[in-house]
């Protein structure tokens, strides 16, 4: 019996509950805290050989933010995953010791206006919690999603509006604030997708229809949702951005193989991905930039050179190393044009080496990981597809940005999340991470309540044992 009492289902209640949950996450926290204040006091002292003056109000921050997001982790999810929000304040709090380091190197403010976007950020995460207490609430209110999304698309396109930077029309400006869009409208788009898919996921991967003597899956249910995907492609398109258009590509791709499980749509998107490639490659002459840079960054096309950013990176990164030259001892964040952009991962590959940059990856896939743990876990259809489609929003923004710089793939101009400088991007991915943790609990909370009732039924039946003839007195 002091064994079964050891092992009983109340014991192993106890350590998977919320409560604990919280705690591993509040340590986690305190890690990725200290991590953060150590790389920014190595930057600081890196630059200028003293100590940073600045570190209690620094430290005073990150546990304020920390302490906000915990809280209402504690308050309206405390079943979600431990290890996401840690993970995120990692990444976040090394891109702004970077975005230090390329201050001193540029003489510019981008960390203390991405400081502020985090606050937004964070807020956007609580409020977020607050407002969404269910997600098959999101689901009801699939076409406005929809329509709300390809508002945003478009407004880049309104005159006095939208504003065009480095090629690309991807911003607006109203007053004094200036943001992208696309950031919203790809959850937006997310969430209608799985919407549809979860609602027509029989028709899509089940063949009704007849075609001579074979059976095949009727292809109309995909009609609707096949327009609306092409109508954000073709603006993303008429936009002159191939990051985004290739993102929404593969999340519509994706989320469609994850929901009904054919590899014959994974054969039709490569086909589509293609065909779409060589068609902008000939018809929108940044596409063809980058394809040739790719291709050869070493040719240089009048009147520019656009290889040039990309060959400094891997002077960079070969020069970083396997320990890096330091953190403010590098070369990167004076040379490389935009580098608090697209090309931030080169400061930190070549100011902490290979094993910074191993931290980073690692970081983005253990993010990645937990997301599709979260989807496996999702107590509806529409949840599990939620958060797979997020999921692959944060992964494949990630690779593709990673991947750019490695020379596998052409180099897109998304940001690299939570690392890159960016206001939009920030406070759209804590919105984003909020969503999953939203989905997180709820899948946390059905299972403790499954493993509740099996518990109660496993007792039951002792007791029953128990008090059977052998147990009767007399």
């Amino acid at each position: 019996m002091a064994v079964l009492t050891r092992s009983t289902p109340a014991t192993r209640q106890r350590v998977r509950s919320p409560r604990a949950r919280r705690r591993t996450e509040l340590g986690l926290l305190v890690g990725a805290t200290a991590i953060v204040v150590a790389v920014y006091v190595l930057v600081v002292e890196g630059e200028s050989r003293t100590a940073p003056s600045d570190l209690g109000p620094l430290l005073a921050a990150i546990v304020a933010l920390a302490a906000c997001a915990h809280v209402a982790n504690r308050i309206f999810a405390p079943n979600a995953h431990p290890a996401v929000l840690p993970v995120v304040f990692l990444l976040n709090g090394i891109g702004y010791a970077v975005l230090v380091r390329i201050d001193y190197a540029t003489a510019h403010s981008f960390a203390p206006f991405q400081a502020a976007w985090t606050a937004v950020g964070v807020a956007g995460y609580v409020l977020t919690l607050v407002f969404v207490r269910r997600s098959r609430d999101l689901d009801r209110y699939r076409y406005l999603l929809l329509l709300a999304a390809v508002l945003l698309l478009l407004s880049p396109m309104v005159p006095h509006i939208g504003q065009d930077i480095n090629g690309a029309r991807l911003w607006i400006k109203l007053g004094p604030i200036q943001f992208q869009p696309i950031e919203v409208a790809k959850i937006l788009l997310c969430l209608f997708f799985a919407s549809y898919f979860a609602e027509k996921r029989e028709l899509l991967s089940i063949p009704t229809a007849r075609m001579g003597n074979r059976l095949v899956v009727d292809p109309r249910p995909l009609v609707p949702i096949a327009f609306a995907w092409l109508f954000a492609i073709a603006v993303m398109s008429l936009e002159h951005d191939i990051g985004f258009s290739a993102l929404l590509f593969t999340l519509f791709i994706g989320m469609l193989w994850v929901t009904t499980g054919r590899t014959g749509y994974l054969v039709l998107g490569v086909v589509l991905f293609a065909v779409g490639a060589f068609l902008s490659a000939h018809l929108f002459a940044q596409t063809n930039v980058r394809i040739e840079t790719w291709l050869d960054p070493w040719k240089v096309i009048p009147p520019n050179d656009p290889g040039y950013q990309l060959r400094l990176a891997w002077f960079s990164l070969g020069t970083g190393g396997i320990g890096g030259t330091g953190l403010g001892l590098g070369a990167a964040a004076y040379t490389i044009p935009n580098v608090q952009t697209d090309f931030i991962f080169t400061v930190i590959g070549e100011e902490m080496g290979l094993l910074g940059s191993t931290v980073i990856v690692v970081a983005f896939l253990l993010l990645v990981g937990a997301g599709l743990r979260i989807a496996q876990a999702a107590r509806s259809e529409f949840a599990k597809l939620a958060a797979t489609g997020l999921t692959l929003i944060l992964g494949f923004q990630s690779f593709f940005i990673l991947a750019g710089i490695a020379r596998l793939l052409p180099l897109t101009g998304i940001t690299l999340p939570f690392v890159s400088y960016g206001g939009s991007a920030l406070v759209a991915n804590y919105v984003l991470v909020a969503l999953l943790m939203r989905i997180s609990h709820e899948g946390g909370t059905a299972i403790d309540e499954a493993e509740r009732h099996a518990d109660e039924r496993v007792a039951a039946r002792r007791r029953a044992l128990l008090a059977g003839p052998l147990g009767r007195p007399g």
